[in-house]
């Protein structure tokens, strides 16, 4: 079963596309325009998203803009017009495939399976976990804190990245200074509290994850 957001202002195109999904054994989740497609998706994760071009307040395009600040869902555009400019712009922006209205919703069912297959297996097949407020997409290599992407430099992640793994595990100093910086890493011991000192500023109200362990390094706990 696939989770399908769809997007368009017009009823009778949420309609129709719903009726065949869930005919299919699909949950499909509705928004009318662009806006409230975003706040969705700050709450919930998709397997793809179905979404019209031109819609009032916020059209598909920058919807798609916006949404990809928080996840990497696949779309497919859907559009009355079949305009070579439009389908460049919206590959440009990264999405999966473009539709012109009208359309068959029997084909658009089987561009949906395709796509999923071929991102294996969409946001459901993704290595994510999460805690409370706090959303690791190993994947992606992504992090959210209540739903809002934070930037990390690449030792940050790969230091916070291992410890998420390794949850409930007490981790050496020497360990994580090995492992994650590597065996020839001639810095020391401040290197690695710089970095947990960064993450738990990150980390804000959640920086309590990550425990010290006096005299022998630090856990992740949540």
């Amino acid at each position: 079963m696939y989770k399908i957001l769809v997007v368009d202002d017009e009823d009778g195109i949420r309609n129709l596309i719903k009726k065949y999904a869930v005919f299919e054994g699909h949950q499909v989740i509705e928004a009318v325009d662009g806006m409230q497609a975003i706040e969705i998706c700050k709450q919930e994760s998709f397997d793809i998203i179905v979404m019209d071009i031109m819609m009032p307040q916020l059209d598909g395009f920058s919807a798609c803009r916006e949404i990809r600040k928080y996840c990497q869902t696949p779309v497919i555009m859907l559009s009355a017009r079949g305009e070579e400019y439009d389908k460049i712009h919206g590959f440009e922006l990264g999405i999966d495939d473009y539709v012109v209205k009208p359309f068959s919703p029997k084909e658009l069912m089987m561009r949906i399976g395709a796509i999923i297959k071929r991102s294996s297996g969409g946001e459901a097949g993704r290595d994510v976990v999460k805690f409370e407020g706090v959303t690791v997409d190993f994947t992606g290599r992504l992090v959210y804190i209540d739903a809002e992407k934070v930037n990390m430099s690449p030792k940050e992640y790969d230091l916070f990245f291992y410890l998420v793994k390794n949850r409930g595990i007490a981790l050496t100093r020497e360990k994580l200074i090995n492992d994650v910086w590597g065996y020839d890493f001639y810095g020391d011991d401040r290197t690695l509290d710089t970095h947990i000192k960064l993450l738990r500023r990150t980390l804000g109200k959640y920086s309590g994850y990550i425990v010290t362990l006096r005299g022998v390094g630090y856990r992740f706990e949540a």
